[in-house]
């Protein structure tokens, strides 16, 4: 077995109590790592705001069909994780190895219309967004797309 995927069987199979009493529900560690990946790159500016938490949120609800309460659950598992983590490669990496080139290209899509919920791209969320699109294996072609994507999906303008 992979020794991510082994890591992340063992330290993020959550309990029933951490998905709110749910034992039917199981948070993917798959979900985390993108989640972590989300939470990084919103971070990177040191500004969380309640706009991209909630943006975030919808993310987590709409492409991971879960319920309002396991997105929060979802949210704030990875966010221990992401504090916990030294850098973001073991999160990068498990995607990396799981998701093909249209998910990988979906995910930076999301990632570029959180860089763009503010309205502003700050240098650090360029540069994060850019180490991560890297460490998934993303050509700079596929990321140009998912910018324009992101962009036209939020309102046709591109900061």
């Amino acid at each position: 077995m992979d020794p991510f995927r082994k890591f992340f069987q063992q330290r993020m199979q959550p309990t029933p109590a951490q998905v709110n009493g749910d034992a039917k529900q199981k948070l993917d560690p798959l979900h985390v790592a993108a989640c972590a990946l989300l939470l990084e790159l919103a971070h990177a500016d040191e500004v969380f705001t309640e706009d991209e938490q909630n943006h975030v949120h919808a993310i987590l609800m709409r492409h991971f069909s879960l319920d309002y309460d396991a997105a929060q659950e979802l949210m704030r598992l990875a966010e221990i994780e992401r504090r916990s983590s030294v850098d973001v490669f073991q999160f990068a990496n498990l995607v990396r190895t799981s998701y093909d080139v249209g998910q990988k290209t979906l995910l930076a899509e999301i990632m570029w219309g959180l860089v763009l919920t503010d309205g502003e791209i700050a240098r650090h969320e360029s540069y994060m967004l850019r180490k991560i699109a890297n460490l998934l294996d993303l050509e700079p072609g596929y990321l140009s797309k998912a910018r324009a994507a992101a962009a036209a999906k939020l309102g046709g303008s591109d900061p």
